[in-house]
């Protein structure tokens, strides 16, 4: 039986404005359980992007509660937010965040220097999760030398390298055409299927809809439906 790892209750999120204040949230009311594959869509301003960022502990809810991982995360220090950031959550971001001057084993590395790992327990580590996105042959390369489809290849790579429990990915295709789109999908659809882990998306691409086994639409800041597809 899959347990609650999400579970978001009466959360809303207001911004500062010269006027007031913008509320991008309005009681939000959500859970997800691990290995879920599900995504928040709609819109660009619709708050998508918002309510995966206080999800993933890089911002805080104006209200309600947001409990992640067992933890509440307003109640988070900036270093408690830090340390569940880096020990059991993934991010995959649109741009790919690598580091141009470090090798592609070096990129996907990065992220363990923070955990307490042996250096032979980081590059075991390393080299399966090449293995798993197909990217064994380039760990010497650098991002320069790598298409636009290896280089978001090696971003998740990098976010499951620490195989965490819920791996956060924010538009992961919206560079990338539709062939190089579908080969990122289907190698995140087997790393939820092999190991479990839990994968909550923003997006409004079409292409990343037609995988999710689970849509969360979202407009001007509310839940507009929740639902389940068949046949994902």
């Amino acid at each position: 039986m899959n347990k609650q790892i999400v579970q978001i209750k009466a959360m809303s999120k207001a911004f500062p404005t010269g006027e007031g204040e913008f509320l991008a949230l309005k009681d939000i009311n959500l859970s997800f359980e691990s290995g879920e594959f599900s995504g928040i869509v709609g819109p660009s301003g619709s708050g998508k992007t918002t309510l995966l960022n206080i999800i993933g502990s890089l911002d805080v809810q104006s209200g309600g509660e947001v409990c992640v991982l067992g933890h509440q995360v307003k109640e988070l220090s900036a270093r408690e937010s830090a340390a569940l950031r880096s020990q059991k959550i993934g991010f995959i971001f649109q741009t790919y965040n690598l580091l141009p001057v470090y090798t592609v084993f070096e990129n996907v590395e990065f992220p363990l220097l923070l955990l307490k790992m042996t250096k032979a327990e980081r590059e075991q580590a390393v080299l399966k999760a090449l293995d798993w996105l197909g990217l064994s042959d380039k760990q010497k390369s650098r991002p320069a030398q790598l298409s636009g489809g290896q280089c978001q290849r090696v971003a998740i790579a990098r976010a499951m390298v620490k195989n965490p429990a819920l791996v956060l990915a924010d538009e992961p295709t919206a560079n990338l055409d539709t062939e190089n789109s579908l080969h990122i999908l289907d190698s995140m659809q087997k790393l939820n299927r092999e190991l479990g882990t839990t994968f909550i998306f923003s997006t409004h691409d079409q292409k990343v809809i037609n995988y999710l086994r689970r849509v969360i639409r979202l407009v001007d800041g509310r839940v507009e439906s929740d639902d389940l597809q068949a046949g994902v």
